[in-house]
């Protein structure tokens, strides 16, 4: 009896660790583009997402010379300062978009991403409005933004994310009430963060193991825990373990794999 009894508490305790992590929501980052015919932030890498109904689809967002909004990363396109070719915040909406992606797909446009979006309900878009050379055209750059977003009523499938500060306060500004922004950088508290306005803090990694107190901070807060870019397993666990809420990844399948392993 007393073999039985120690047997059913060992069931009991393995059952009660591999089901008490939280599954945190997987977030492709610039898009699910490791699919095939994909490219990062191209509407293909969007479109896989949905396909494959990872909970958000992230893009990087950038003002052109003649005021186009465009979902590239970096203001160098297409391979960085080792081989410019154009540059987002010198160069044309139609020269930018002569330059193919790795895909062969065009940089898209911020209101054709959002045509897409229109298009399914499996999946969020995270926009991370890029730095630009000024506070004026950051503003520029949320107006348009927030503006494209109720044109298509896209409201409450469409979270944001921004380095600046500035960019923090003018989302929270302009947005409707209660739309949810988190800042990326890693270097204020949670408490100052949602003192900015935001729902949440989105932190590299390496900064929350650093931090580590901060996950509960926010939690306490009421704000919510993303973490980018995690790609490898080991990294991918710790998130899980430490009750991220989001985790940014490369590869949302390993992601979704692991969720799976540790969360049931």
């Amino acid at each position: 009896m007393k073999k039985i009894l120690t047997l059913m508490l060992a069931v009991l305790v393995g059952l009660t660790a591999s089901a008490q992590y939280k599954a945190p929501k997987i977030i492709a980052h610039r898009g699910f583009h490791a699919s095939e015919g994909a490219a990062r932030n191209s509407l293909n890498a969007l479109k896989a997402a949905q396909d494959a109904k990872i909970w958000g689809s992230e893009c990087d967002i950038q003002l052109s010379k003649d005021g186009e909004v465009l979902v590239i990363h970096g203001v160098w396109h297409p391979s960085g300062k080792a081989n410019p070719k154009a540059h987002c915040w010198y160069d044309t909406k139609e020269k930018i978009q002569s330059i193919k992606l790795t895909s062969g797909e065009t940089v898209p446009t911020l209101d054709e991403y959002l045509q897409q979006m229109t298009k399914s309900k499996n999946t969020k878009l995270i926009i991370e409005i890029k730095n630009q050379p000024t506070p004026q055209l950051e503003t520029e750059i949320v107006q348009k933004t927030v503006a494209m977003v109720a044109k298509y009523g896209l409201e409450e499938e469409v979270e944001y994310i921004a380095f600046r500060p500035w960019v923090c306060w003018e989302i929270a500004r302009l947005a409707p009430k209660g739309t949810k922004i988190a800042y990326l950088n890693g270097d204020y508290s949670p408490a100052y963060c949602k003192a900015m306005g935001c729902a949440g803090i989105d932190y590299k990694y390496s900064i929350l193991k650093k931090k580590k107190g901060w996950i509960k901070q926010a939690h306490k807060l009421g704000m919510y825990v993303n973490a980018w870019t995690v790609n490898k397993e080991e990294d991918i666990r710790w998130c899980i373990q430490n009750g991220v809420d989001y985790i940014t990844t490369d590869d949302p399948m390993l992601v979704r794999r692991l969720i799976d392993e540790m969360c049931k």
